[in-house]
């Protein structure tokens, strides 16, 4: 059987390449619109492993797409809804790029990670064991693990430079960063847009444990939804069937690739190091499982 192509790196000859992410290679196209393309890279702890995950960037685009589409009534989105049909590509550019690549407005993006938080895991819950609280947001005694919160907390980080982590930072400078403006307007969408798709998502069997949106603004000043969203990379997605509070639930996202890293005597520095075979296969059912779940008919 031959292998499934894989999307590692691109290389548009005829486009300026403006940025490449950690997932996404961004290309100018006019002083208004760029080329976003989602490769099949997978990061981990803030280190691209050299592996590429077969259908990740479509599924990541679609997914994406997919929100986009039902959440403009709360936000507009950074979407333009020009065709790739014009563009200067190459006939295997074109072949490459289909169902993983869309032609985006150029906003001015705002520097603040919106991360909503459903449930007590990852960092907030090592937060919650030392102080009481969650990025001083003060929480009752006696939640456990993967405990559902009272209500979702928007905890804000800060946008680091690339190989370096993102930082929680407090609402105070939030405003201080964006205006006070801005800063209830991230609050309120985000918080908005995760109420909204924890409700879609549940009736599907899929908890989200927490997420993160990035926004813009356009010329106007309007708050604009932009990169990627509600996706199994920005996104703690749990089967809703099997969560139990207390214990750490599988996720439908790369902590099945995290988990693997931690059994290895990697420093998480570059480079990283291969993934076997198994490893990448499975996170690729888990990537498209979630695509599958998300998008399909509500199960109850």
């Amino acid at each position: 059987m031959d292998p499934i192509p894989t999307v590692h790196t691109t290389a548009l000859r005829h486009l300026k390449l403006l940025h490449r992410g950690k997932v996404r290679d961004i290309y100018e196209l006019d002083a208004t619109h760029m080329l976003i393309v989602t490769t099949d890279r997978l990061s981990a702890f803030d280190v691209v492993l050299p592996d590429p995950i077969p259908h990740k960037g479509r599924v990541l685009t679609e997914i994406s797409e997919f929100w986009f589409a039902r959440t403009r009534a709360i936000v507009p989105n950074q979407l333009s809804g020009r065709s790739l049909d014009a563009l200067p590509l190459e006939p295997e550019e074109r072949q490459m790029l289909e169902g993983r690549a869309v032609i985006v407005r150029r906003l001015k993006a705002l520097p603040i990670e919106a991360v909503v938080r459903g449930y007590l895991i990852g960092s907030g819950w090592k937060d919650y064991q030392r102080t009481g609280s969650v990025c001083g947001i003060a929480l009752p005694a006696g939640l456990e693990l993967a405990s559902r919160l009272p209500q979702p907390l928007f905890t804000p980080a800060s946008k680091a430079p690339a190989g370096q982590h993102d930082e929680n930072i407090s609402y105070a400078e939030v405003e201080a960063t964006i205006g006070a403006v801005n800063a209830a307007r991230i609050r309120d969408t985000s918080l908005a847009l995760y109420d909204f798709a924890a409700a879609h998502a549940r009736a599907r069997g899929i908890i989200i444990a927490d997420t993160k949106f990035e926004f813009g603004v356009d010329e106007q000043g309007q708050l604009t939804l932009i990169d990627e969203v509600l996706t199994p990379d920005s996104s703690r997605f749990w089967p809703a069937d099997t969560y139990q509070v207390g214990i750490s639930p599988p996720s439908f996202d790369k902590q099945f690739v995290r988990d693997y890293l931690e059994t290895l005597d990697w420093n998480k520095q570059p480079p990283a190091p291969t993934l076997p075979a198994e490893i990448v296969r499975k996170t690729s059912e888990k990537y498209r499982e979630a695509l599958a779940r998300l998008t399909g008919p509500a199960t109850r």
